[in-house]
């Protein structure tokens, strides 16, 4: 009996999914940048450990510098007058400047470092609200109270009281640590992603994605977006530590801030990306961050504030992306301002990183 014929079909194969798609390169370069990121101790050590460092040795440092001259300001009330007249007549009327302001707005430049000491006269007695941590603020003090008393007859011919401003909120340390912040996004932006593109080009790795099918705004894109990662770390990191160590309170909200360093990191790999777009060597490249970022150092007020600075310049100062940077840093951070309120910084970022971004895809050259 033949048994009957069993037609055994061949195993069907199954084709392979290929996961390409339109940000496939974009991924794969953002995974291989940050996996270059963790292997380079180097950056760890300086986007991560040493603005800590510095904020906790500028922190400590200027606990005891040497006091300097810094402008005073007066509460504007019904005796507000007779403060600013005896200061006029006093003998370090030179030495000495003083604005009359609200109540309100005088404690806050108070805080934000753009004067030394508050004055408040009530007719009675003199109030005087300043910083143990500033030496600016302690000199202040002194002079101000000898120039009236002087003026006035010396002899306590004016009672006097004194208040130290050392709560969180109103010291050196809290002005100085949003500076930091936005400094340090602004060296991470340029250094991660300007000197990151030109050793590529130097070691000849660039011209592997000419012959690849890689879009230039994909690689651009990855090299910005993972500054975006370590923005985040860094803010938590540098906050963090000035909560922890120095009693820092943060007045606005933690999304706003990130917010805020999240497209100041984003303005600065713009302008990282423009000054390597063309560079060959890494001399070149490490010449133009300098340039760049020098002016940054002096005049966007990390450090101070640069209300010092003569008024003819304030408008060039506030439209550098640094300034506009810490100024709403330090106003959401210091002063709980909302978001929306700090829209004229955030233009002056948009518009430095979006020029920026749109020259540097325009001259990129990948050799």
């Amino acid at each position: 009996m033949a048994l009957p014929e069993v037609q055994i079909e061949p195993p069907k194969t199954r084709t392979p999914v290929v996961m390409n798609g339109r940000w496939a390169g974009y991924r794969a370069l953002l995974g291989a940048r940050m996996k270059e990121l963790w292997r380079e101790p180097e950056v760890i050590f300086w986007v991560f450990v040493f603005p800590i460092l510095l904020a906790l040795g500028l922190g400590i440092a200027f606990r005891d510098k040497p006091p300097d001259v810094t402008p005073i300001v007066v509460v504007s009330n019904a005796h507000a007058q007779a403060v600013m007249a005896l200061l006029e007549h006093s003998l370090a009327a030179n030495a000495i400047h003083a604005d009359m302001l609200d109540e309100k707005t005088a404690f806050d430049r108070f805080r934000l470092g753009q004067y030394a000491l508050v004055v408040t006269y009530d007719g009675r007695e003199l109030q005087y609200r300043f910083d143990p941590a500033r030496p600016e603020s302690v000199l202040a003090r002194s002079q101000v109270d000898d120039a009236l008393q002087t003026a006035a007859g010396r002899g306590e011919a004016v009672k006097t009281q004194t208040t130290q401003s050392s709560e969180p909120g109103a010291r050196y340390i809290d002005f100085l640590i949003p500076g930091l912040l936005g400094m340090n996004l602004m060296n991470s932006g340029m250094w991660g992603i300007g000197f990151a593109v030109v050793d590529m080009r130097q070691r000849k790795l660039l011209k592997r994605f000419i012959a690849s099918p890689m879009r230039r705004l994909d690689f651009l894109l990855a090299l910005g977006s993972s500054r975006l990662v370590l923005m985040i770390i860094e803010v938590v990191l540098l906050l963090g530590f000035g909560v922890l160590v120095f009693r820092m309170k943060v007045e606005g909200s933690v999304l706003a801030i990130l917010l805020v360093a999240g497209l100041g990191a984003i303005s600065f790999g713009g302008v990282g990306l423009l000054t390597a777009s063309r560079a060959q060597k890494i001399e070149s490249v490490s010449g133009l961050i300098n340039l760049v970022m020098m002016p940054m150092w002096i005049f966007s007020g990390v450090f101070f504030s640069y209300e010092r600075f003569p008024k003819i310049v304030q408008p060039l100062i506030k439209a550098l992306p640094l300034t506009a940077l810490n100024d709403a840093l330090r106003a959401i951070i210091l002063q709980g301002s909302t978001l929306s309120s700090q829209w004229a910084p955030l233009g002056v970022m948009i518009v430095w990183g979006g020029l920026s971004f749109f020259v540097a895809l325009k001259w990129f050259r990948w050799t």
